[in-house]
């Protein structure tokens, strides 16, 4: 009767320590689930917060990332004080890049008067058949010296445009903007190959022709040989990418030296392009350009001297597959630099 009671005893022990191991694996799975659920809402604006940051660190251009807000809402607590800081400090970047380049377009709009009005008095002067000969070499420097500046003031104007985001986009072919740039650039004594092959993007087509443009006479214009070249290239590469190859020769770049090229005003320590006629900002509205439209360039020295310029742009871009239409660049006004 005892071995009988002990054995009953003994079942119910073991069923109750079953019971209760299932019973406490349950409640630990379920803490453990509701503290990962209590966590990760409590962590959610810590998230808004770093997808914020890397989104406009990864940016191509971060500045027009800036416009964006976390705009966080909950109670007044140490994250959400956290986050309206740094949509105040997004805020105020945001003004000081829009500043800068509203100063930029402004003040080069007020100096594009007087140096109109300065080439009206000049060519006045020259035509004039009382004009001495020292007047006349002397009226043709300043007329040069003019055009210099005219042409810097246009450089500022398009690369503070170039710098904002391309909102108003069509479709565009890279091939038909090359065919248009050769045609319409005058005779050189360098030689110019082109290779337009079909590679179509979405954007701006005028500021497209200018980052071709610009690119075209940045090489002609730093060939130092009488049988220097230019080669533009445009194909698609398999992932859809429209791509632009510009190369041609010139002096020997150290490579520590291309990143500088980008940069507004620098031109490489010789006499030969010390004194070249350009403003300086070719390369910078070709970068401003291709990050407006969202993609991005890369310079390499040329093995045997020159500069061998990649613009990738993507294709995938808004408007394309809203049924963008066309875009034909054989109209697009030429405004050398």
């Amino acid at each position: 009767m005892s071995q009988a009671v002990d054995d009953t005893n003994q079942d119910a022990l073991d069923a109750l320590l079953a019971q209760g191991g299932i019973a406490l694996v349950v409640v630990g799975a379920a803490a453990i689930g509701f503290g990962w659920l209590v966590a990760g809402r409590m962590l959610q604006p810590l998230h808004r917060v770093t997808d914020t940051a890397r989104r406009i660190a990864n940016a191509p251009a971060a500045d027009r990332e800036l416009r964006g807000r976390i705009a966080l809402t909950g109670p007044p607590d140490e994250i959400k004080e956290l986050a309206d800081t740094f949509d105040v400090m997004l805020e105020r970047l945001d003004h000081s890049f829009d500043g800068q380049r509203r100063f930029i377009a402004n003040a080069s709009h007020e100096l594009r008067t007087p140096l109109t009005l300065n080439h009206s008095l000049l060519e006045i002067a020259l035509h004039r058949n009382a004009a001495i000969p020292e007047v006349r070499e002397l009226g043709g420097t300043l007329l040069e010296i003019n055009a210099r500046h005219e042409r810097l003031i246009d450089g500022l104007l398009l690369l503070a445009r170039s710098e904002r985001e391309v909102l108003d986009r069509s479709f565009v072919d890279l091939a038909d903007i090359v065919e248009h740039v050769i045609d319409q650039t005058p005779q050189q004594t360098v030689t110019i190959h082109a290779e337009p092959r079909p590679a179509t993007t979405t954007g701006n087509a005028v500021l497209l022709e200018r980052l071709v443009q610009n690119r075209v006479e940045n090489g002609v214009r730093h060939n130092i040989s009488e049988d220097g070249w230019v080669r533009i290239t445009s194909d698609t590469r398999p992932d859809g990418t429209a791509v632009l190859v510009v190369s041609n020769t010139g002096p020997a770049i150290p490579p520590y030296e291309v990143p500088d090229l980008f940069e507004p005003f620098h031109r490489l320590a010789t006499n030969r392009l010390a004194t070249s006629r350009g403003a300086g900002l070719g390369l910078s509205i070709v970068r401003a350009v291709a990050n407006a439209h969202g993609g991005q360039v890369h310079a390499e020295p040329r093995h045997g001297g020159g500069l061998v310029v990649t613009v990738a742009l993507p294709s995938d871009v808004p408007g394309q597959e809203n049924g963008a239409s066309p875009h034909s660049t054989r109209d697009v006004a030429r405004a050398p630099l």
